[in-house]
């Protein structure tokens, strides 16, 4: 029985005085900015417990805020992609369990509904066990204590707290760490949303391109829209015009013609699952642009943080890949595209081999190719530095970088 029942299970508030936030600044008269509002936070009462999620489905267009009073509420918002992003889900899964702990519910229950919410997601998972893993501890070292379980709840929370903010010290290292891979005035080309969206920082590749903008070094960042749900379109960006960096929005098919005319030094990315043998699962589209990077001699760099790495799963064929609704690909914008009863194949997520990958990124360190199991562990805490230079080799008419 819930201790909190002061919260419907799921609010969505809207400001609307940031509505306009996708126009020039120069327009824009309200004081309330999108930057003050998160991704994700936690309410303590008399607010919560509760969630609170900046809901990424509605933007640009709005700022809305999800408050998610309970973990069936959390659990939906992650499948509907309210909260979407590796690293962000991470946090997200530990806040839920904390949030079923502050609640007095079946805390084993939630965490395994929150950890089924996204399967390939892995970060999800380990959000959850290691905030679950806080709160059963605090249980059995607290049992001669007064309060047991506000000793456990408190753990929990605080457990979920340190994730978030190893989560922003993550992002900047692995800012810093993949910008010595950038060349010169590079042409960056980007999948999906790598940016403060799917983190508590800065992001993850878009976090890259971010410094490499501070420090001069970037000239463009190509944005592919990312369909069936325009992540890059609507959220990458957003994000770029926000950051005020140079980018350009292309169709998904228009890569490859990119690619060929010479417009691409380097393409970043994102991960949601790094199986044992150097494989990754991201966003679908991502394994096609490998391929076409390949073609091209344009290094395919992946950045994500060391708790994407996952050393229990063998390969990418062991990953489970997420399968969506057909309905965001036979819709757009609320209408149908498509005749209602086609058959549809919508895989959230594809499997990009080793042997087409540059290098990987974490806040550890940067696994040069060969990509595998012995080079992977160098983006794990405590892993060993790679004797050998990263060397990074640009696409058409730029120069070659070895760091």
């Amino acid at each position: 029985m819930s201790k909190w029942p002061c919260l419907p299970s799921a609010v969505s508030i809207t400001f609307p005085s940031v509505r306009s936030a996708w126009l020039p600044r120069r327009r824009m008269t309200h004081t309330l900015s999108v930057e003050m509002i998160p991704t994700l936070r936690w309410l303590d009462p008399p607010q919560g417990p509760a969630v609170a999620l900046l809901d990424q489905t509605r933007l640009p267009a709005e700022v809305s805020v999800m408050i998610c009073g309970d973990v069936p509420a959390l659990v939906g918002a992650i499948r509907r992609l309210v909260v979407r992003g590796a690293p962000i889900l991470g946090v997200a899964g530990a806040f839920g369990v904390a949030l079923a702990a502050h609640r007095g519910d079946d805390v084993a229950a939630a965490a395994e509904a929150l950890a089924a919410a996204r399967p390939t997601a892995v970060n999800l998972t380990w959000g959850v066990r290691r905030s679950l893993a806080a709160y059963e501890c605090a249980l059995r070292n607290g049992t001669s204590r007064r309060d047991p379980e506000r000793l456990a709840r408190d753990a929990t929370l605080a457990e979920a707290r340190a994730i978030e903010a190893a989560d922003v010290a993550a992002s900047a290292a692995m800012a810093a760490r993949g910008l010595t891979l950038m060349p010169k005035q590079a042409r960056v080309l980007t999948h999906c949303n790598t940016g403060a969206l799917v983190s508590a920082g800065e992001g993850t590749a878009f976090a890259v391109a971010a410094a490499a903008h501070r420090a001069g070094r970037l000239r463009m960042l190509w944005v592919n829209e990312t369909r069936p749900l325009l992540q890059g379109a609507r959220l990458t960006a957003w994000e770029a015009r926000r950051a005020g960096i140079p980018y350009s929005v292309l169709a998904d098919a228009a890569a490859a013609s990119l690619f060929a005319a010479g417009e691409v030094d380097i393409v970043l990315v994102g991960a949601d699952r790094i199986a044992a043998d150097g494989s990754v699962a991201n966003k679908i589209g991502t394994y096609g642009l490998a391929v076409l990077a390949h073609r091209h001699g344009v290094p395919f760099v992946v950045v994500a943080p060391a708790s994407t790495v996952d050393l229990g799963t063998p390969s990418g064929a062991a990953i489970v890949l997420e399968q969506r609704s057909a309905g965001e690909v036979i819709s757009f914008a609320g209408r149908e595209v498509a005749p209602a009863d086609a058959a549809v194949y919508n895989p959230a997520f594809d499997i990009t081999p080793p042997d087409l990958i540059t290098a990987v990124v974490s806040e550890c360190g940067i696994a040069a190719a060969p990509v595998g199991p012995d080079t992977l562990r160098v983006l794990l805490p405590g892993g060993r530095t790679p004797g050998l230079p990263v060397a990074v080799h640009g696409g058409s008419g730029s120069e070659h970088v070895k760091r």
